[in-house]
């Protein structure tokens, strides 16, 4: 029996468009409650090396980094603190030199990026051999 004789069957159908919306009101109020912070800071404490004196070698090139960021490789001064002065005193320290060291001596309070520019131009002029001079425990 079909009480309805006149009417066409019709699909039922879902209406997404609402439930777009809402997921997006959702995402977009996640988005703003959502705290993004920055990774916190650790507090460490940098080993100390109990090492005994190791006599200076003739293919050592030395280079030191004072708290202001001033370079001096071998006792003598780099004018300019960038890179390229940086790397044409290392070329000429080490000329002349059977695979020499670069000794690194970097004051505690010296910025990484000064220490990092020196790293940077030992690369440049092709050294490879790369230290670090420590301080004893005891002194």
């Amino acid at each position: 029996m079909n009480f309805q004789r006149g009417r066409p069957n019709e699909e039922p159908e879902i209406n997404l468009i609402p439930m777009i919306d809402v997921l997006l009101v959702i995402l977009i109020f996640l988005m703003i409650t959502t705290t993004y912070s920055k990774y916190a800071g650790l507090e460490i404490n940098l080993p100390t090396a109990d090492v005994q004196q190791v006599q200076e070698h003739p293919n050592e090139i030395n280079v030191v980094v004072s708290s202001l960021g001033d370079v001096m490789v071998n006792k003598s001064a780099v004018a300019v603190r960038d890179v390229d002065a940086i790397s044409l005193a290392l070329k000429q320290a080490a000329s002349g030199a059977k695979e020499p060291i670069v000794v690194i001596s970097a004051d505690a309070k010296t910025t990484h990026q000064s220490v990092i520019d020196v790293m940077q131009a030992a690369q440049q002029a092709g050294l490879s051999h790369i230290s670090f001079a420590t301080q004893n425990a005891g002194r």
